[in-house]
């Protein structure tokens, strides 16, 4: 690799592909517990928004209060970028390292299954956190009531809507993990990922793992029998999945790989 400042566009190819092959091989006990942290990382960063944004809305231009509760999302990832956590929506750029060769279809479908299955592991894991920490009580229960209201129109989306919701996320959450690949010092990386991240929260794009926290936690605490496990899973739940994958997996990593990686090779052979 250059010694420049910031990896080029095929160097971060690479450096992706060397990293979903790491991570697809890690043996399954520490891929799901690293999976855990990325959950409960999501969880906390979609904990901190909700903080954020309570009681604010009357008070701060919608626009704003947008921009800032994208912001302070972010911390979230940027948790799971520094420490190394696996988290499902990166991981569906595997697709990558499955398509050079470098991992089988086992190891690829494990680290799909538990890099999600841990995801939402974790995230429940701090749903009982905040729940038991009464965190839905704050504000005279206005902290609840957003989690509530926040779910509620969530589950409301039509299945096509969810999916093409989940696309976009995705793909901005993948954007911000490329991106973060060509620094080199932790400010690098974290300042690479906070627009893609601001972005995709303030336009009100639909991520997965965020929701394994969201709408839980709104279930317990809602009387609503609307909201309920059957609406999270269908309504919502496997639609932005689906989303997720098409958005990271093919509409960034797998054209990132082709154009950088593909027809660079190409390319360089023709010279």
């Amino acid at each position: 690799m250059t010694q420049q400042n910031i990896l080029t566009p095929p160097e971060m190819v690479s450096t992706l592909v060397n990293s979903m092959e790491t991570k697809a091989e890690t043996p399954t006990l520490k891929l799901i517990t690293q999976a855990l942290a990325g959950g409960a990382f999501i969880a906390l960063g979609f904990a901190f928004y909700i903080n954020t944004i309570t009681g604010a809305g009357s008070i701060v231009p919608q626009g704003i209060l947008k921009l800032i509760g994208g912001a302070t999302f972010s911390v979230g990832i940027m948790m799971v970028i520094i420490t190394g956590a696996e988290l499902f929506t990166s991981t569906t750029m595997s697709l990558t390292a499955r398509l050079s060769g470098r991992i089988s279809w086992f190891n690829w479908a494990r680290h799909w299954l538990c890099s999600y299955g841990g995801n939402f592991i974790g995230s429940m894991m701090v749903v009982a956190l905040c729940y038991y920490g009464g965190l839905h009580l704050r504000n005279d229960g206005g902290w609840g009531e957003t989690i509530i209201s926040t779910a509620m129109i969530k589950t409301s989306y039509s299945w096509g809507q969810a999916f093409a919701l989940g696309i976009g996320a995705n793909f901005l959450v993948c954007v911000a993990v490329f991106m973060s690949l060509s620094g080199r010092t932790t400010f690098d990386k974290l300042a690479s990922a906070l627009g893609p991240i601001t972005a995709f929260v303030a336009l009100g794009f639909e991520h997965s793992v965020a929701n394994m926290y969201l709408i839980p936690y709104a279930i317990f605490i809602s009387d609503d029998p609307t909201l309920n496990w059957t609406a999270f899973i269908f309504s919502n739940l496997i639609p932005v999945t689906l989303g997720n994958i098409v958005g990271g997996g093919i509409c960034m990593g797998l054209y990132q790989w082709v154009i950088h990686e593909r027809m660079g090779k190409k390319k360089a052979s023709q010279v």
